[in-house]
């Protein structure tokens, strides 16, 4: 029992499978982590102990009943407090709505569900997810296993901080201009941004938003390992078939060899903010480049030029959503800082400034996907720095909060504008055991090859 969160997910999953460990037992030794950590991480803001044990509890007496076991059959997790759960509250990490129970399951909740996980609660978030940190007005912030005095990351912060703290096995994040790799980064972990459309829960409502704009947000794994991150991609994905795990399990990684890599320092935001990298980001960015070319891969320095109207497009494309947040009358002044900063510019845009950025930010993600298609795949830093303080940002005026966070992540919205998956991975390890990393941006459809990539830099 005291083993459980010692053992990476894929070898839980398989232990469950055996039946070597029940789900309950599982589900106990997670929660009572959970128990024992959370107070002083902030990872969760609701638990829901009784119903995950009662799930487990089922979960067990089906596999004894000999019934056909789910992907994830009894493997605990937890659910972004962004997402409907059925039965339970939903905050969106704000005081501006009310917390409401959800009637139903949110579309990647119930194919997880399905699949056999088991949720033991909702993680900590910035409100409505905005943001590149995991703190609110609503509850404690999500702090950082390597260093509590420190951001966890978002705007999957406490996803984050619950999977590297052996509170979880690994988790489900979304990821709307890095939300899945900046906490990953920032806690030492492997977080991969699927491509646009790979997992068909994130395109229901389309590819693009009301104005025409490229669809930012999509879900991907955080986890310890890339075999881990593949097994909750598959679920994601398709429950039924474990297509990227076994790829990986049957020779993918040792395989792969002789890529054109192109290495980027240089960030979209730069013609609006100085981008400064730390000698931290440095570090990892060669430890990186050093990993993948004792791999047999070709790296070169890559000839990227971003168009200087990025960074405004990318704002009110970004901003874009938020006039239509359905925020009661009267309650706009619980917003926060940003948020409220941001709804106001929203409101007061024209409609039509709003579709001619959507147009403008189509045009510009089709000129990275070309410019990154010189390449097998494109290396830049994971984050411009060290996960900074509690309080960096919200500390702040809006617009000065905005300029940290995109001075912090510099490389990471643009992938999401272009639909492309991308893929932080640690690669160095500071003085104070601070983790860095690297961001590999790959090719439509190329998780499998960027989960092998992962997996070389992390056996390095």
């Amino acid at each position: 029992m005291s083993q459980i969160s010692a053992l990476t997910a894929l070898e839980l999953r398989d232990a469950l499978h055996r039946a070597e460990i029940s789900a309950r037992e599982a589900s106990e030794h997670y929660l009572a982590r959970i128990q024992e950590l959370n107070p002083g991480l902030g990872s969760f803001v609701t638990i829901t102990a009784e119903r995950a044990l009662d799930a487990a509890t089922r979960a067990d007496e089906h596999l004894a009943a000999g019934g056909p076991l789910g992907m994830l059959h009894g493997m605990p997790l937890a659910y972004k407090d962004l997402l409907d759960v059925a039965g339970v509250v939903t905050g969106y990490g704000t005081a501006a709505l009310e917390p409401a129970i959800a009637p139903r399951d949110s579309p990647l909740v119930a194919t997880l569900t399905r699949a056999g996980a088991i949720s033991l609660g909702k993680t900590q978030v910035p409100e409505f997810g905005l943001s590149s940190h995991s703190e609110n007005d609503v509850s404690p912030p999500a702090r950082n296993p390597l260093n509590r005095a420190l951001s966890a990351g978002g705007s999957s912060g406490g996803e984050a901080a619950a999977v590297a703290a052996g509170m979880l096995p690994f988790g489900p994040g979304n990821d709307g201009g890095g939300s899945v790799r900046i906490p990953a980064s920032a806690c030492g972990l492997i977080g991969l941004k699927p491509t646009l459309g790979t997992i068909p829960a994130d395109v229901l409502d389309g590819r693009v938003d009301s104005f025409g704009a490229p669809r930012l947000t999509v879900s991907g794994p955080l986890a310890r390992t890339a075999l881990d991150a593949a097994l909750l991609l598959d679920a994601m994905i398709d429950p039924s078939c474990e297509t990227t795990l076994e790829a990986l399990s049957g020779g993918a990684i040792e395989s792969l060899r002789g890529l054109r890599i192109g290495i980027s320092t240089l960030s979209p935001f730069a013609s609006l903010y100085e981008i400064r990298l730390a000698p931290e980001a440095h570090a990892a960015l060669a430890a990186g480049i050093k990993a993948l070319g004792t791999r047999g891969h070709h790296l070169e320095e890559a000839e990227i030029f971003y168009d200087t109207a990025y960074p405004e497009t990318f704002s009110t494309v970004w901003t874009s959503g938020l006039a239509a947040a359905p925020i009661p009358a009267g309650r706009e002044e619980k917003l926060g800082t940003l948020a409220r900063s941001f709804r106001e510019r929203a409101t007061a845009r024209e409609r039509n400034t709003s579709l001619a950025a959507a147009v403008r930010l189509g045009e510009i993600a089709a000129d990275m996907r070309t410019q990154w298609g010189r390449y097998d795949v494109v290396l830049t830093p994971a984050m411009a720095h060290t996960p900074p303080e509690i309080g960096f940002y919200t500390g702040q005026d809006a617009d000065t909060d905005y300029m940290r966070q995109c001075q912090y992540t510099p490389f990471t919205s643009m992938v999401n504008v272009s639909g492309l998956p991308a893929i932080t991975v640690p690669t160095f390890t500071t003085a104070g055991g601070l983790s860095m990393g690297v961001q590999m941006i790959g090719r439509a459809g190329s998780e499998l090859q960027l989960l092998a990539l992962a997996a070389q830099i992390s056996e390095m």
